[in-house]
């Protein structure tokens, strides 16, 4: 214990990695988010994003900001508002430890992604940013409705919202078309030998 509290003093470790690597705790956790989400972040409700393989970092975000209220939504902040800090790392380190893998539909190749959104959320609709959503395989509506909360200002992000804020309907909706046209796959990682 002194050592593990010397390295994380000292600055050899940082405390996030203290706080949240324990998976069961954070499968624990899941378990109230698979009605929606699925245990293993497919979702099973269109109106829910798939959230496995997601940046542990964005989802952790996103489940403060719901239980802090700077983001709204009926059930998410019902949920969230009981969650701890350690609950929060804990199934955000769950779900991101999930490997998600894309398939372009056929005779769509990836350079006719909408070429405003490649830079964050990559022409695959997988995140290289660990503060922006995977978009791949999301329902229409759910990109539908996200685009338009940050166009009407109902969502905030310093990034998102004037993008969104010029995105015309014919705009989200080449968004909407190409990244829910990607068809996903969602897998736990092989377990080391």
């Amino acid at each position: 214990m002194r050592i593990v509290l010397f390295m994380i003093l000292g600055g050899l470790l940082p405390a996030e990695v203290t706080l949240a690597q324990d998976l069961d705790a954070g499968r624990k956790v899941a378990g109230m988010c698979r009605t929606c989400h699925g245990l293993d972040g497919f979702a099973r409700v269109p109106i829910a994003p798939h959230i496995g393989g997601e940046p542990s970092e964005y989802i952790k975000a996103q489940l403060r900001a719901f239980r802090d209220g700077s983001r709204e939504h009926e059930m998410m902040t019902v949920v969230a508002t009981g969650l701890s800090d350690q609950q929060i790392s804990d199934v955000a380190d769950w779900y991101s430890h999930f490997e998600i893998t894309t398939t372009f539909p056929t005779g769509k190749p990836g350079d006719n992604a909408p070429e405003l959104c490649v830079a964050c959320h990559g022409a695959n609709g997988i995140s290289e940013m660990p503060d922006a959503p995977n978009l791949a395989g999301e329902t229409n509506i759910y990109i539908e409705t996200q685009l338009k909360a940050f166009r009407n200002g109902k969502r905030n992000n310093e990034i998102m919202s004037p993008i969104a804020a010029d995105l015309t309907d014919a705009d989200i909706q080449a968004a909407v078309d190409w990244y829910s046209s990607i068809e996903i796959k969602i897998t736990a990682p092989a377990k080391p030998n």
